[in-house]
């Protein structure tokens, strides 16, 4: 199928916004396509600070886009590093329960992973797993060998040169300002110039509530942006992870826990955390953005949320502060590791979609508009998903131009 006649603007230049374009063009080879990335490169953000991981979709709803995507977007993700001679290993991970409690949340685990059509899953007691993982402390654990680790940055740029070797554009340092409709047509002010399509995908992460307020929409959503710190293993204790070893997930609070994950250049990553980020762009503790800040503290979701959590927040924090209770964090998987294992490592900002009543919104938000859609919420396992996501986009697309 061909759109002689039509351009499509995709805003943002990350894992989603890349993929989005090049399953557009494969889908509609004769239609114009421009990327708009505002930084100097793609993959920056979100796309360049996570952990590498390829996520299989063992936490997912059955039947939730989150994990429908996840299995399908593994498989995808995987053939396309194949295909290209990207950096990735299928390298497996250990789910760990380190008491009775976490026994029952490790069975929904299981159960949720088979429903999801995970393949090879296995049930560990505490000898099964030290045998795979001899440092490793837990009574059980849930071995998931389809997980791995890919080079995301790596990702992003082969998805750059093959949308501009199909005749597409990416153009960076490109912000879009204004949005207007205009006969039915897209008009855009950007700091690269006036842009116009027929189409508009917003794929912006951290300000794809803005860049949609700006396209003449209300979001459901606001973004809230949460930071996670990592600490790197010194080398000579990297031999204490063979694995990615995670926590069974506290159902207290809506993200995954610090954990040991391997990195596809070498070493081993130990976090993240989740405190609340002090800017859309804040990678560290001293990054403040007074629009930021203010635009966060000021939205009555923000303090539903906190009022639902304040116990497991206020820990998160305190743990970004103080490198022995992040490191007393890793010990309950790990106990060998001690603080002076522990160096310092990157840092990411997570664009969770929060709703006006303090839940965080736990699946993919896709809202679509006359001559527009909106990717609102994305967050894990999205780059993992990027490719499946931008099929399912286009597909959308493709219904209604």
């Amino acid at each position: 199928m061909s759109l002689p006649h039509s351009q499509f603007l995709v805003v943002g230049g990350g894992l989603i916004g890349l993929a989005t374009a090049h399953k557009i063009q494969t889908r509609f080879p004769d239609a114009k396509v421009t990327v708009l990335e505002k930084e100097s490169e793609v993959g920056l953000h979100q796309s360049g600070h996570n952990s590498g991981v390829l996520h299989c979709g063992l936490y997912y709803k059955p039947g939730s886009l989150k994990a429908r995507m996840a299995v399908e977007g593994i498989r995808e993700m995987t053939a396309f590093c194949q295909t290209h001679g990207l950096p990735h290993e299928i390298c497996g991970k250990v789910v760990v329960a380190t008491d009775e409690q976490e026994i029952p949340r490790l069975r929904d685990l299981h159960s949720r992973g088979t429903a999801n059509g995970l393949e090879g899953l296995q049930w560990l007691s505490g000898e099964q797993l030290r045998e795979i993982e001899p440092n490793a402390s837990g009574i059980a654990a849930l071995r998931v060998p389809q997980e791995g680790i890919v080079d995301y940055p790596a990702v992003s740029l082969k998805l750059k040169s093959l949308i501009t070797q199909n005749g597409g554009s990416v153009l960076t340092r490109c912000k879009v300002e204004v949005i207007e409709r205009l006969n039915r047509r897209w008009l855009l002010q950007t700091t690269a110039g006036e842009m116009e399509a027929n189409y508009l995908v917003n794929c912006a992460g951290l300000h794809s509530d803005r860049v949609c307020h700006l396209a003449g929409q209300t979001p459901p959503v606001k973004i809230i942006p949460f930071r996670g710190e990592y600490f790197k293993l010194r080398p000579e204790k990297e031999h204490l992870v063979r694995h990615l070893i995670y926590p069974v997930p506290d159902p207290a609070f809506p993200f995954l826990g610090v954990h040991f994950t391997r990195m596809i250049q070498g070493g081993i990553e130990c976090g993240p955390n989740a405190v609340l980020a002090f800017s859309r762009e804040g990678y560290s503790l001293r990054k403040v953005d007074v629009g930021d800040l203010a635009e966060t503290l000021t939205y009555p979701g923000l303090w539903k949320f906190l009022a639902r959590y304040p116990k497991v927040t206020i820990g998160e924090f305190l743990q970004s502060l103080n490198k022995r209770l992040f490191c007393r964090a890793l010990q309950r998987l790990i106990p060998a590791v001690s603080l002076e294992d522990l160096v310092p490592g990157g840092a990411g900002v997570r664009a969770q979609a929060m709703a006006d009543d303090g839940s965080l919104v736990q699946d993919f938000s896709i809202q679509q508009t006359t001559g527009a859609l909106h990717v609102l919420n994305a967050p894990s396992p999205g780059a993992t998903a990027s490719l499946t996501i931008g099929g399912y986009i286009t597909d959308l697309v493709g219904a209604v131009v």
